[in-house]
């Protein structure tokens, strides 16, 4: 009954999870849960009250395919003057979440057969977003003692005249790992004289801890007309269950997206994108808040991961994720074809914590935790992974 691409498509590890805890919190059981990349915070009340307008100004019916133009518009002044980018409103899509704008590049971008290079580790869906547009994920070993960010001679590996796109993903999750200019740009200068194109997944770009943030489309005219920019508001603006992602590209792969969407979904709930747009203009002192309490909670968290044995993390520079590196746990646990998800299903029965194991992320000796929680609940879920840990 189902399509032949449905048996190669994997379930969401990240959403299995927190489908888990809610049921065992409607139980009644008390678990801890740094799993979801979610933001703790809510929406910010400035762009709450921009939706309530828009709902009271009627401003419900259809709009354009792209997105609405006055959004669009604040999205070419933000990459403007945040990212040195000069974009046309018509180089801009907006669509219904990060998701949605990966999978309009995708079906834009990729004939059968065509290879996508997948940095490990990578986000969960990509994988799955390339399988069911007709491409075939190539998966890029990395380095961890270079914070597994992505070098040419990584590339060299892989690269076959079937590659058309690569994913970067800068901020990294789940690693938190952010590359400086001078470690894009050879990675960069080597896609564009291959003719590779480039989808930098930026969607953490505002919660970045460095003092400064490179966009990959901004390190030369070659490298914009070879990206396709990803970002939108879910985290910056904790606006997850709005739903609106954004991306910006060349006129050519711009104007397909939009034609896709048009007869795909027409566009995004317009009064979501009003909401967006109050957002993106309106609430920098919101986005730095969260961003400053993210990072109190990564310098607690890591000087606790610091004083546990055997344990090793990247710090990270950006997003709110630890990446943990429980290796040398593994052959302590009985686990089958997968230590870390046996780890994390033993850390869920028995502690109640829930945390994403790294086999989804493409790395098995690791687990994700999400400090976007309550910092005492970060506390006592890590003091919990450690008291299995010891007990191992």
């Amino acid at each position: 009954m189902l399509s032949k691409k449905m048996s190669t498509v994997t379930p969401s590890f990240t959403i299995g999870i927190s489908t888990k805890v809610a049921e065992m919190k409607r139980q009644g059981i008390d678990v801890i849960s740094l799993s979801i990349g979610e933001p703790d915070f809510f929406t910010p009340e400035k762009a709450k009250e921009a939706g309530k307008q828009a709902i009271d100004q009627n401003k419900t019916k259809y709009d354009a395919a792209p997105g609405l133009l006055e959004l669009r518009q604040a999205i070419v002044e933000k990459l403007k003057t945040e990212n040195g980018l000069d974009y046309q409103v018509s180089d801009i899509v907006v669509s219904s979440g990060a998701k949605h704008s990966i999978t309009n590049a995708l079906m834009a971008m990729l004939d059968p057969g065509d290879e996508v290079l997948i940095p490990k580790p990578y986000w969960v869906s990509y994988p799955e977003m390339v399988k069911l547009t007709g491409g075939v994920p190539v998966f890029v070993e990395t380095d961890k003692a270079r914070d597994f960010k992505l070098t040419v001679a990584d590339l060299e590996k892989v690269v076959t005249d079937r590659t058309k796109l690569i994913f970067i993903t800068n901020p990294s999750n789940p690693s938190g790992a952010v590359y400086t200019e001078d470690e894009l740009r050879p990675v960069v200068d080597y896609c564009v004289a291959n003719g590779i194109y480039i989808i930098a997944d930026e969607i953490y770009e505002r919660i970045c801890y460095l003092d400064s943030f490179t966009s990959i489309a901004s390190l030369s005219e070659e490298a914009k007309a070879h990206t396709i920019v990803i970002n939108g508001l879910s985290k910056s603006a904790s606006m997850t269950g709005w739903r609106i992602g954004y991306t910006a590209s060349r006129p050519e792969i711009a104007k397909a997206m939009g034609s896709l969407q048009g007869h795909l979904v027409s566009h995004p709930c317009t009064i979501a994108q009003w909401t967006a747009k109050e957002a993106l203009t309106s609430c920098q002192a919101d986005t730095a808040h969260m961003k400053q309490a993210y990072k109190a909670r990564r310098d607690q968290a890591t000087d606790i991961l610091a004083k546990m044995k055997d344990v090793h993390v990247v710090k990270p520079d950006g997003a709110f994720y630890l990446f943990i590196d429980l290796s040398a746990y593994a052959s302590k646990v009985s686990h089958g074809d997968s230590f870390s998800i046996a780890f994390c299903n033993k850390l869920l029965e028995d502690y109640k914590v829930a945390v994403v194991p790294g086999i989804a992320f493409g790395l098995d000796g690791f687990i994700r935790v999400s400090y976007a929680a309550d910092i005492e609940e970060i506390k006592e879920g890590l003091r919990r992974i450690e008291e299995l840990l010891t007990s191992l």
